[in-house]
């Protein structure tokens, strides 16, 4: 029997707005570009806050001025203190996220970010702590907005679509940095610092309010999806759909859930790829400027490249994920453990490598890889959650996301007291601990690693016990015509 789903008048692929899945799709792309945007625009903001300039006076006489002298440490506490607030709300944002649904919170963390954004020159002008407040509360509101991305996918995104649609959400992440990166640096350059926040938080407003609008939790709240599409994900997400539909009946099995092995090595892996992630994220624009002495708009061009060939991988890495899912070729755990360990790997040999490169166009290539890799340790670990246990993805991502941010809060301050006098030997150690970092979280996931829905996680109905081994029931399959026709 014939079980392909399809819809009328299929229209082209470019014609996305059609189908409502990769609608939200591509708004959570354009709302991880500006999450992004709003993060990274102090790390090439900061170097110009602190730059000294020329100032010519009534007189004709040329002066020399600084905005502010912050010293290395202070520079990290602020670089870092986004991620005190981020911390703490990961868990409380999936939990949130998996009781009332993704929307709102996701939503509400980009606009009240946005909104801080632009209120930021005149906090640093106050004073310095009140700006280190200031992006505490933006890390609090955007700290739900990776699981809430969990809570909206398990309910808008077919199995077998899971990764491609992760990968095209998460090019949002490389686009806002390079986009961050490089129009922070021009503003600066054209304008002076300040309107740096103020253009990228205007961005993130016009987003929230286009957001709210277009979007809902859940394809059965959505007015304008079709028949077929809606049928299509219901029959996708099988038995999955009806414990995930039913938000307030949804109860956590904590206990299982901290004690899950598989969960440990994403978690573990996750904060090792993010010290790694932020190091070059964060830091990279002052390594530029302590090694190669590169003005900050040069700096901020250079450091945004990486992120250019992340935007272009992330959509091949889920793609290739999902294209080896369903030719059944490898076993969704050896494809997680090859899509993670890998670029882990490669990542350690790179960032090594980078500490005793003297070329600036070496380094940035030896870069390059590096963030061009870590796009498919980024979509596979994303995904990992949602084959584990869908109906508990948010919370558990949540906790993810909770040991993956104190990497990013850690790992600036780290640097701030390892680089006191900006050499190039003190950088080289900052790699060296990055690259050590890295290896050992390849390690344990390459041991831990599951890709399977866990026992806990199942209702009876799914259980099926065969030789010891228990199966799930893939009603993803039955819609392989469907993909290869409309995709």
């Amino acid at each position: 029997m014939d079980k392909r789903t399809t819809q009328p008048g299929s229209s082209p692929s470019w014609m996305f707005w059609r189908r409502r899945r990769h609608l939200v799709t591509f708004l959570l792309f354009l709302g991880f570009a500006n999450i992004y945007m709003l993060r990274v625009n102090l790390n090439v903001g900061i170097v110009a806050m602190n730059a000294p300039y020329k100032v010519t006076l009534s007189n004709g006489t040329v002066i020399e001025k600084q905005d502010f002298n912050w010293s290395s440490k202070m520079q990290g506490v602020a670089l870092s203190s986004f991620f005190y607030g981020y911390t703490c709300t990961q868990l409380l944002g999936g939990w949130l996220g998996s009781r009332f649904g993704g929307r709102t919170v996701y939503g509400m963390g980009v606009l009240v970010t946005a909104v801080l954004t632009i209120a930021t020159p005149v906090a640093a002008r106050t004073n310095f702590y009140i700006l280190v407040v200031v992006r505490i509360i933006e890390g609090v509101f955007e700290g739900g907005t990776y699981p809430c991305a969990q809570a909206i996918y398990a309910r808008w995104a077919p199995p077998q679509e899971r990764a491609r649609m992760t990968g095209l959400t998460f090019m949002g992440i490389s686009v806002g940095t390079v986009l961050g990166l490089q129009l922070s640096g021009v503003i600066d350059g054209l304008l002076g610092w300040s309107p740096i926040f103020y253009f990228t938080g205007v961005a993130g407003l016009i987003w929230s309010v286009v957001w709210f609008i277009v979007v809902k939790n859940c394809p059965d709240e959505d007015p304008h999806i079709s028949a077929e599409e809606l049928k299509y994900i219901k029959d996708s997400l099988g038995d999955s759909n009806n414990a995930i539909k039913h938000t307030s009946k949804i109860k956590h099995p904590w206990g299982k859930i901290f004690t899950s092995v598989p969960l440990w090595a994403i978690i573990l892996s996750n904060f090792c790829m993010t010290w790694a992630h932020y190091t070059i994220l964060t830091l990279l624009p002052m390594f530029m400027k302590d090694v190669f002495d590169y003005e900050t708009a040069k700096a901020g061009f250079i450091t945004s490249l990486p992120y250019i060939v992340m935007a272009i991988t992330m959509q091949s890495a889920g793609s290739l994920s999902d294209w080896l899912a369903n030719k059944n070729v490898l076993s969704n755990t050896t494809i997680r453990k090859l899509l993670i360990c890998g670029p882990f790997v490669i990542q350690a040999i790179c960032l090594t490598l980078v500490g005793h490169l003297t070329s600036i166009v070496a380094v940035i290539i030896l870069l390059m890889i590096d963030v061009g890799v870590e796009s498919f340790s980024i979509t596979s670990m994303f995904v990992n959650c949602l084959e584990l246990a869908p109906q508990h993805a948010s919370v558990m991502y949540g906790i993810v996301n909770t040991f993956g941010t104190l990497a990013g809060s850690i790992s600036p301050l780290i640097t701030g007291f390892i680089v006191t006098d900006h050499s190039e030997e003190q950088w080289r150690t900052v790699f060296y601990v990055a690259s050590a970092i890295v290896l050992v979280g390849a390690l344990f996931y390459g041991i831990f690693a599951v890709g399977e829905k866990q026992p806990w996680a199942m209702d009876e109905s799914e259980k099926v016990e065969t030789n010891g081994n228990i199966k799930t029931d893939k009603n993803s399959y039955d819609n392989k015509g469907y993909i290869e026709e409309h995709l």
